[in-house]
């Protein structure tokens, strides 16, 4: 198995070869392109076997989430055939759930409710797969800084971490398992390098033999259970009067979609999802009509924070919006900012 940190050290060795090297204005320029090229092809290639290995791999294992004083655990199946990816994971603390996801379809189990909720989802920045694309641009707006080596539930894993190059977007440190590249454990990092949250498997097991097929008749059994679909329609922002006029750096329109309600007689409307992304980090717009009874307890302005993810609600108008995302709240009121109603 090829390995990525002599790589990541010899660019560390470019860097400063290319500075002293560099004998005028002209040179000096040049060599600081070529780092650059250097660092970002390392990052890309780094990043690609990160979504590799989350897509390519079967495992069962335990993985942990923690951010402030909350903490919870869930028992995940994973495997793929090339063509579909089917993975199971438990609740092992909270209500009791089931969630099975093959590819972009979700199947939410609820056991005390006898109710399955059938949705179809992103796996936008979903632990352990890390990334939802290998996204060469991710390198243009973080650097990768190499830590060294630690055991994750007795697993030898390579540490680095993915450092912002603003304050536009958290830091991460990153384990991965030496021998696949997948993810063990993921740290999200404020500006003062404190920990937001982490996830991390506290046991893994790779290469098991887990069933495609009987992951996916465990999916497809929902006898004894209400089925409730939660209908998305893919759209565009534009096509439902929207348009983004701000600038936040790296982050780019990833989907939108329109969450329709079949029941006539319910308050909330049809909510549109806009979801924009960096590569890693991302952050969902949902636009909602404005209802004074439902939202009489908010006022026109405000903010709430869990762990990494912060969440910001504004008025605009006849419209109530809410920005979510695991990023700075500076981040949040540019996108709230830069939303605007087509005339």
């Amino acid at each position: 198995m090829r390995r990525l940190l002599p790589g990541w050290l010899s660019l560390g060795l470019l860097v400063c070869a290319g500075t002293a090297w560099a004998q005028s204005a002209g040179n000096l320029s040049a060599s600081s392109a070529q780092a650059i090229q250097h660092q970002e092809a390392s990052v890309s290639h780094w990043l690609m076997r990160l979504h590799d290995a989350a897509r390519s791999r079967s495992y069962v294992g335990t993985f942990v989430v923690t951010a402030g004083d909350s903490m919870s655990s869930s028992r995940i199946w994973h495997v793929c055939d090339g063509q579909q990816q089917i993975e199971r994971v438990d609740a092992l603390t909270g209500v009791a759930r089931s969630t099975f996801r093959r590819n972009e379809q979700v199947m939410t189990f609820l056991p005390e409710r006898r109710e399955v909720i059938s949705e179809t989802r992103d796996a936008l920045g979903l632990f352990p797969n890390l990334l939802n694309r290998a996204d060469s641009s991710i390198a243009q707006h973080y650097r990768l800084k190499v830590l060294g080596r630690q055991r994750v539930a007795g697993l030898e894993s390579d540490v680095v971490q993915l450092l912002p190059v603003d304050a536009l977007r958290f830091g991460y440190r990153v384990w991965t398992e030496r021998e696949s590249g997948v993810v063990v454990k993921l740290q999200t990092l404020d500006a003062a390098q404190g920990v937001l949250e982490q996830a991390a498997f506290s046991e893994l097991k790779l290469g098991e033999p887990v069933s495609l097929a009987k992951l996916a008749a465990l999916m497809d059994d929902t006898r004894g259970y209400r089925v409730k679909k939660q209908e998305l329609v893919k759209t565009t922002a534009a096509q439902e009067g929207w348009l983004f006029k701000g600038q936040v750096a790296g982050f780019k329109p990833m989907a939108c979609h329109k969450r329709v309600n079949s029941d006539p007689s319910a308050r909330r409307g049809n909510t549109l999802q806009w979801v924009f992304s960096d590569g890693l980090a991302s952050v969902s717009l949902f636009i909602d009509n404005f209802d004074a009874a439902r939202h009489k307890n908010m006022v026109r302005h405000d903010q709430f924070a869990m762990g990494a993810t912060h969440m910001l609600t504004h008025r605009l108008g006849d419209w109530w919006i809410t920005a979510v995302g695991e990023v700075p709240p500076q981040t949040l009121a540019l996108f709230a900012q830069g939303l605007e109603r087509k005339k």
